[in-house]
């Protein structure tokens, strides 16, 4: 992969992520790190400081109107490249929730970050993802060439619930998986594969701290199953060590 560009990449799993990718035997070109607060972003900065092709941009997930020029912004750093992968990370989870404590605000809130947020900035992506696609025809469909990977959850499996519970979270991210299907199947006439990739309970700020996974460990093994995307993953949802999950 030539170039990629991952969402809240400011900490946990965004972060571990530009890390994982930067120690990997596949450290791409270029590196698109986009966070909110670039200014309070200090570890990504550090890590900017020392490697060259890491690019920070700012981006703001719900406010869908600067998407545009994020974009462009986009396109200035990867010039005739393209983009190879995005990485639609950035999300939010508030409190776990029973029927009798929920709002429509969070609700409302959750549906648009972490479903409507990655949707639309891929479509503002799209022409860049295109352009990758096409630079790489010799290649089959496949992260090498062109890719979408929507952090999503297992909490988003309606097959796998059986605690009920957590009404934005879960419905968020299960519409996520619902736009993704169709982002490969509109996607796949130009060769650009789209899945979505529970990436485990890991110990961040979200994960909290009893999650079983260190962030420096999944964000490795996360890196590898993204590195070995094929057509066969394309609409697809799986684990972040690959396997695959029920929807």
């Amino acid at each position: 992969m030539n170039s990629i560009l991952i969402t809240g990449a400011n900490r946990g799993i965004g972060l571990g992520l530009v890390k994982a990718f930067i120690n990997s035997e596949r450290n791409p070109n270029i590196i698109v790190a986009a966070c909110r607060k670039p200014n309070e972003a200090t570890d990504l900065q550090k890590l900017a400081e020392n490697h060259k092709n890491i690019n920070i941009l700012q981006l703001e997930v719900n406010k869908f109107e600067t998407f545009k020029d994020f974009a462009k912004n986009v396109s200035n750093i990867v010039q005739n490249n393209g983009l190879n992968l995005l990485v639609n990370n950035a999300g939010i989870s508030h409190k776990f929730l029973r029927i009798g404590s929920l709002q429509a605000e969070p609700m409302m809130e959750e549906f648009a970050i972490n479903c409507v947020a990655p949707l639309m900035l891929s479509k503002e992506l799209l022409p860049l993802l295109k352009q990758a696609a096409e630079n790489n025809k010799d290649l089959p469909i496949c992260s090498q060439r062109a890719a979408i990977v929507n952090i999503s959850s297992i909490l988003g499996s309606i097959s796998d619930n059986d605690q009920g519970g957590f009404y934005p979270y879960r419905c968020s991210k299960s519409a996520l998986n619902a736009a993704t299907k169709s982002l490969s199947i509109d996607l796949k006439p130009y060769n650009i594969l789209a899945m979505c990739l529970h990436p485990g309970w890991i110990k961040t700020s979200m994960g909290g701290p009893k999650a079983p996974l260190e962030v420096d460990t999944a964000c490795a093994t996360i890196v590898h199953t993204i590195s070995n995307l094929a057509c066969g993953h394309n609409g697809g949802f799986f684990t972040f060590e690959g396997r695959e999950l029920k929807w």
